[in-house]
């Protein structure tokens, strides 16, 4: 198992005209970070140097061609394109969403190929980065294209951890998207992430209801009692902790949340909306059920601060954190799963 200091943690850059690199770059303007990872950021040194001279900042940058030059220890920076860039902050630009692709494919195809460890993506703009050679909504979707397993986009603070069943498809399309499948795939990626990357043993899973008042019998839609409370009952009976489905409108505010491990939500900002009410700049969005780790902050590129050097830095510092955690954390699950004499050596 790599040493915590040796971790390498792959950084995608994001729209350079967002507050990204402003907040990549304040992250490791703290040395003590350099003594827990080792950063390389997926862009390019100059358009970096030329950042960190606009932000007055101070962190020494270590420019690469390729990742077998990397320096233990160093804030390295992989010159991913060598071209001039023209950066307008606060504006949506094509052209520059096309660097922030160019930034996040070459860090995930280092990711496939374990050259990096762990992965934390800055914000994109999901429409400057679509063409023909990538028609994603976002990072969530390549990643589980490209990688093993089934992405779950999962919101966590602390001991606050929601999951998405659907995530970035039109309200009205949310309905039609639930199946016995999908749920029992979510909940059962949900509960393994709890303890493979978290650590809980026989987690707790609450799931959030469809419709208004978990559909008050049918009155309100007939999805919560046909669909979601017998997939829940059959689950339960081979031993899963689920419980619900819980009307969402009250579950946040009465606390009910803080008796389980984790919450699944039907659709984006029914989990999204009280997440982020309640850890907004805390939080961290991670793409479990991959057999890499990704993770990013809770916030977009923030045009209208873009460029001021206001930026809150402290949730991308905590996918930073929470990358590592669950990369040692996942170690050592691993390891202990394929030699339990191990644990009785310890003992």
């Amino acid at each position: 198992m790599k040493k915590a200091e040796n971790i390498i943690v792959g950084i995608s850059i994001g729209d350079l005209n967002g507050i990204g690199s402003e907040v990549v770059l304040k992250t490791f303007e703290d040395p003590r970070m350099l003594e827990l990872c080792t950063p390389v950021i997926f862009a390019n040194v100059k358009i970096l140097s030329f950042i960190k001279k606009t932000f007055e900042l101070t962190a020494p940058l270590h420019g690469i061609d390729k990742l077998d030059q990397m320096v233990m220890g160093k804030i390295n920076v992989l010159n991913v394109w060598n071209e001039g860039v023209d950066l307008n902050f606060g504006t949506n630009d094509d052209a520059v969403g096309k660097y922030a692709i160019k930034s996040f494919v070459t860090a995930t195809k280092a990711l496939k190929e374990g050259l990096v460890d762990v992965l934390v993506t800055a914000p994109i703009n999901k429409c400057n980065i679509q063409s023909e050679d990538f028609k994603f909504p976002g990072h969530t979707d390549y990643l589980d294209k490209e990688l093993e397993g089934n992405a779950l986009m999962f919101m966590v603070q602390d001991n606050l951890r929601v999951g998405l069943l659907t995530d970035h498809i039109p309200v009205n399309e949310v309905a039609s998207h639930l199946t016995e499948a999908l749920l029992i795939q979510k909940i059962t990626t949900i509960n393994k992430s709890l303890t493979q990357d978290f650590g809980i043993n026989k987690p707790k899973i609450a799931v959030l209801a469809l419709n208004p008042h978990a559909g008050d019998n049918g009155v309100i839609g007939k999805e919560d009692d046909e669909i979601i409370k017998p997939i829940l009952k059959k689950l339960f009976e081979k031993g899963n902790l689920v419980f619900g489905p819980f009307a969402a409108d009250g579950f946040f505010g009465s606390n009910q949340y803080e008796k389980y491990d984790a919450v699944i939500a039907m659709y984006h900002d029914q989990g999204l909306i009280p997440f982020k009410t309640l850890s907004f700049g805390k939080g961290v969005n991670f793409t479990a059920g991959l057999n890499k780790i990704r993770t990013s902050p809770d916030h977009g590129t923030a045009y209208e601060i873009a460029g001021k050097g206001i930026a809150d830095f402290n949730s991308f510092r905590e996918a930073v954190y929470m990358a590592i955690d669950i990369f040692k954390t996942r170690n050592e699950h691993l390891e202990i799963s394929q030699n339990p004499m191990k644990v009785k050596e310890k003992h």
